[in-house]
């Protein structure tokens, strides 16, 4: 391990405190649909091309899309026409909507909801809670009440969940053999990213998304196709309603979201409902 004295403590602290610069810089070139452009152009562009293209002003994109550049999601030409941009590989598999690994929604979700709330993090220090109701205006007793403030809001964090598991889904399934159990539930299972990544690891198995009636009928209708007959779904509470027996149970981030005793009650009901084996 290095000495203190090779470690560039001011330029560590700077670096900190400009983290959330790089963050928004990413956000504001996903939303603005500059890595989609990129890869839909097929060729490099310049930054006045895409700034009308995508009706943003000229200064603005150049400063984007060089601050992108030095972030390395996008590599930059200089040609006597002037400069050219063009996605990096990261940017096309993970920044462009049309990927199948993208994380568009997931960035989405985390720029227009997360990032406000930790604007309040000194305040959640204090008080203890998350920041919903001062971010938002409604009340954080409900966290997935205030999550689901709106159909847009639950589908933007729905997809951006989904998005998460088209990276690591199948590495989590596969971690251990899950094949000997053929009836699983998926508590808190949202758009069933994960489910439909158990069935096609697991052909025989069938998988029910456990959720929130608005969140499984969302599923339903944006995510888990109807011919999937593999997967079913379970509309409820699971800290007020039953849960119905099953071989296997996964809690896919669900604990995370409460405080010991509420774990420890799901945890035992999920023990009571648990076939033997």
């Amino acid at each position: 391990m290095s000495s203190t004295e090779d470690l560039d403590y001011p330029q560590i602290i700077l670096q900190y405190s400009s983290g959330f610069l790089v963050s928004k810089v990413m956000f504001t070139a996903c939303e603005l649909g500059v890595f989609d452009l990129l890869l839909e152009s097929g060729e490099p562009l310049s930054s006045d091309a895409i700034a009308v293209r995508l009706g943003t002003s000229t200064t603005g994109m150049e400063r984007l899309l060089d601050a992108c550049v030095g972030l390395k999601l996008l590599t930059v030409e200089l040609t006597q026409e002037g400069a050219l941009y063009r996605n990096t590989e990261i940017s096309n598999i993970y920044l462009t909507k049309s990927s199948p690994k993208s994380q568009y929604h997931i960035m989405m979700y985390y720029s227009d909801t997360v990032y406000l709330c930790w604007h309040y993090l000194a305040d959640a220090v204090r008080e203890g809670r998350n920041q919903y109701e001062r971010a938002f205006g409604i009340s954080s007793k409900d966290p997935f009440g205030a999550m689901y403030r709106s159909e847009e809001e639950m589908l933007k964090f729905m997809a951006g969940q989904n998005s998460v598991w088209s990276i690591c889904g199948r590495d989590v399934l596969a971690a251990f053999d899950l094949s000997p159990f053929s009836h699983i539930y998926d508590l808190g299972g949202g758009g069933g990213a994960l489910a439909q990544e158990c069935v096609s690891l697991y052909p025989n198995s069938t998988v029910t998304i456990y959720d929130l009636s608005e969140v499984v009928q969302m599923a339903k209708e944006q995510f888990v196709p109807p011919e999937e007959h593999r997967i079913a779904f379970h509309e409820g509470d699971f800290f007020n309603d039953s849960i119905p027996e099953a071989e296997l149970y996964i809690l896919s981030k669900i604990l995370h979201d409460w405080d010991d005793d509420k774990c420890r009650q799901l945890l035992a009901k999920v023990y009571k409902a648990c076939k033997p084996g």
